[in-house]
């Protein structure tokens, strides 16, 4: 059974192994995040709505950066957007300990977060060019797998941290593992020029515009769904830990590392399993947010013991939807426009971001943490809705390309 396990992870090349390291250097120093809500609430004293707009900042901030990464990707390359957004991020976390109000921390966010996300897409273009098609979808799980170990050790270490020595020095440690992270990079990776390639059947797609591709917008809206049920984890949930249970930041981040611990062993055994099995991809999604949705329903149990199954259901229904999300917006991207499509793709998520954050605060201040559980549970299910049209979507198009080349190959 260990030999089996072990056996998903045969068959990559060596960029992708330094990309999945790098990785989980960075994920293990991003200490801060979890926190960053109760940060605001306990030692700057922000209410939940200055709270929510610092989140919504956060977002802003991540859809510049995912935006300016897709297009500095395809014009100067992913490599040296990947070293500036590393490098450049690891400064910002130190300085970020320094922002005291309001006003200061906003600014300081959207700062970090346009620097920050500059990595997502352009990691997301690297992975694509040193893997094969058929590749993809594990090979994006085994970095998710490095998120997730980094998510394993880094609450944990950070709930300690802040415990022992206070928050200020968890802004120290994520800024050097960003800066130690881009050195492995950069020693172990060389800057690659990728040769071009005969375009035979993307000749007519060189002016061809996101906003048209429908089945692609109708996927961005399901994984902004997706980040939106997701991010509450690290947004309003940490803060329901405190007040309805009164759970220390090290107990928050038990919870948050068992996410990390179940996706590291059993993401990218699921991912092979659906892919040898070839089993419908948009079937495994719609399950996903099934499972995230119902997650949230169990929060509605006044008992401290539901959110390990809460954990549970949320942390299955992330591995049957973002491995499987990410490989079909691999799957639609053309050559030359892999940045904007990865780019567009990382931004539905920023997006996510915003609306999770604030959308939660503002109901919970409103109308409690029972009123954001109902409407996160309702949420998932309009989720799992649209992918069943989107998969009649695709299955349409389908079936159009294939009467076109039918009708090609009968007038020849």
């Amino acid at each position: 059974m260990i030999k089996k396990y072990f056996d998903n992870f045969k068959g990559f090349p060596k960029e992708i192994w330094i990309l999945t390291l790098i990785t989980f250097i960075n994920r293990a120093g991003t200490m801060v995040v979890p926190f960053l809500s109760k940060y605001m609430k306990e030692n700057l004293q922000f209410t939940y709505s200055q709270i929510g707009w610092v989140m919504v900042f956060f977002g802003v901030g991540s859809i510049i950066g995912t935006w300016l990464s897709g297009k500095l990707s395809d014009k100067i390359g992913f490599y040296k957007v990947m070293v500036f957004s590393l490098f450049g991020s690891g400064i910002v976390f130190i300085l970020l300990q320094y922002a005291a109000t309001f006003q200061e921390l906003c600014i300081g966010i959207l700062v970090l977060t346009s620097i920050a996300d500059m990595f997502r897409p352009a990691m997301l273009v690297c992975l694509k060019t040193y893997t094969v098609k058929e590749n993809r979808a594990r090979a994006f799980a085994l970095t998710r797998a490095a998120v997730n170990l980094g998510f394993l050790f880094g609450p944990v270490l950070g709930g300690l941290i802040i415990m022992q020595m206070g928050y200020q020095y968890i802004f120290y440690v994520d800024g050097a593992t960003c800066i130690l992270a881009i050195i492995v990079f950069m020693f172990f990776v060389k800057e690659k020029v990728v040769p071009i390639k005969l375009k035979k059947y993307h000749e007519g797609f060189k002016k061809i515009s996101i906003r048209k591709d429908h089945p692609f917008m109708l996927h961005l809206l399901i994984c902004m769904i997706t980040g939106i049920l997701f991010f509450q984890i690290f947004t309003t949930l940490p803060l329901y830990h405190k007040e309805r249970f009164n759970m220390s930041e090290f107990d928050s981040g038990l919870l948050l590392s068992l996410n990390g611990l179940l996706i590291l062993l059993f993401e990218l055994p699921i991912v092979n399993f659906v892919i040898k099995n070839k089993i419908d991809n948009h079937k495994v999604i719609s399950i996903g947010l099934l499972l995230m949705s119902s997650s949230f329903l169990l929060l509605l149990l006044p008992w401290e013991g539901i959110l390990i199954p809460m954990m549970l259901f949320m942390t299955f229904g992330v591995m049957l939807t973002f491995p499987f999300a990410n490989s079909f917006a691999m799957g639609r991207s053309y050559e030359s426009h892999e940045g904007k499509y990865m780019a567009a793709f990382t931004m539905s998520y920023s997006f996510a971001h915003i609306l999770s954050a604030k959308t939660g605060m503002e109901i919970i201040q409103r109308s409690g943490y029972e009123a954001n559980w109902v409407f996160m549970t309702t949420l998932g299910l309009v989720g799992s809705l649209l992918v069943f049209k989107l998969f009649r979507m695709v299955e349409k198009e389908e079936l159009s390309n294939d009467r076109k080349v039918d009708a090609i190959f009968l007038d020849e």
